[in-house]
């Protein structure tokens, strides 16, 4: 039985506990309408089993929106808001966001700006939405292909883990949310790292438990992400740059958001071995590890210009400086790092190598 993890200004609950915790919610707040946040997806398949858990007599309206990244966008929201105000949506309202990252991320942030703000509830379907958006009070859309441009911090007001949703979703979107996991070992908890090296009966619920644990000690210490929370930006700089430059590519597949952060973990490790001396031997491990969970992407040489154009695009730099998160060590990092462009295109190399 997992016990639930208090954040900022909202509990997590997990399985059993956390519909009857919504359904009390729900009274208790006497909302007027309960609005569900779906895409096909979850409609489908995780919709079913929420339905039956939740004991309201109050109205429900379900609004399904389209699944992908690239629907993660500002008319998607305009379409969501039409919606809601075409169903009688009011300020009593609330927000239930049913899903993964996009529309948990997408969800909080229509629902802070719809009349300036109603309540949202999470419950994220997937391993990513679990271990990262679920937590932590970020909402926000992509603007074109840069991610996450668009957005405010927004807390909900609950948020419900049920572990049993993961089998709707296919083991490309596992391996998706276990970069996240990879790298709240790499910058916070090296047991957690070597648990997922030696990958020795591991229990998902225990890995996923962990994770909320770690990202919720990180946002309580920095909420707007002043100095500490940038740890979890690890791998993320250059991964988002090479998620965003896959996601417009017309003749490249699509990589899930944890395949680019984990190429970006393994670049980012040896940038940080080149500029603050990070022990050769962990950067393997740390390759190793990864590349044993993700097939190699070809990152060619004539894209490389390409990736570099949307990394400056990176929400997290000022004065169009590009700042990295680097490790001096397991569970060491510095923040606001300055990296020579040829040291990013040489830690692509690595990547190939």
């Amino acid at each position: 039985m997992m016990k639930s993890i208090k954040a900022a200004s909202y509990p997590v609950h997990f399985q059993e506990k956390g519909y009857q915790e919504i359904s009390s919610l729900i009274s208790k707040n006497n909302y007027s309408t309960i609005f569900i946040m779906v895409d096909e997806n979850t409609f489908e398949l995780c919709y079913p089993k929420f339905i039956q858990n939740l004991e309201t007599d109050k109205r429900i309206e379900v609004i399904e929106i389209e699944s992908g990244e690239i629907h993660k966008n500002i008319e998607t929201c305009i379409g969501v808001w039409n919606a809601i105000t075409e169903l009688g949506g009011d300020r009593k309202s609330v927000l239930i966001t049913l899903g993964g990252g996009v529309i948990t991320d997408l969800g909080g942030f229509v629902a802070s700006c719809f009349k300036r703000g109603i309540d949202f509830i999470n419950i994220p379907t997937t391993l990513l939405s679990m271990v990262d958006a679920s937590v932590g009070g970020k909402t926000g859309v992509d603007l074109g292909v840069l991610k996450n441009q668009i957005g405010l911090f927004a807390n909900p007001e609950m948020v419900l883990v049920d572990t049993d949703y993961l089998t709707t979703v296919s083991e490309r979107e596992i391996k998706s949310g276990t970069a996240e996991i990879i790298k709240y070992g790499i910058t916070y908890d090296r047991k957690l790292f070597n648990e997922i090296k030696n990958n020795k009966g591991l229990n998902i619920n225990d890995l996923i438990f962990r994770s909320i644990e770690i990202k919720n000690e990180v946002v309580l210490q920095d909420p707007k992400e002043q100095n500490l929370r940038k740890i979890l930006n690890f791998g993320h700089t250059l991964g988002h740059a090479i998620e965003s430059f896959y996601l417009k590519s017309k003749d490249k597949e699509n990589l899930t958001h944890g395949e680019a952060i984990a190429i970006g973990m393994v670049c980012e490790s040896y940038m940080s071995e080149k500029l603050l001396g990070f022990p050769a031997n962990k950067v393997s491990e740390i390759k190793e590890v990864i590349l044993a969970i993700y097939k190699k992407t070809a990152l060619l040489k004539k894209d490389f210009s390409a990736i570099m154009d949307l990394l400056k695009h990176d929400k997290k730099n000022v004065n169009g400086q590009v700042n990295f998160v680097l490790l001096k060590d397991f569970e060491d990092c510095q923040l606001d790092c300055k990296v020579p462009e040829e040291l990013i295109i040489e830690s692509m190399e690595f990547y190939n190598s």
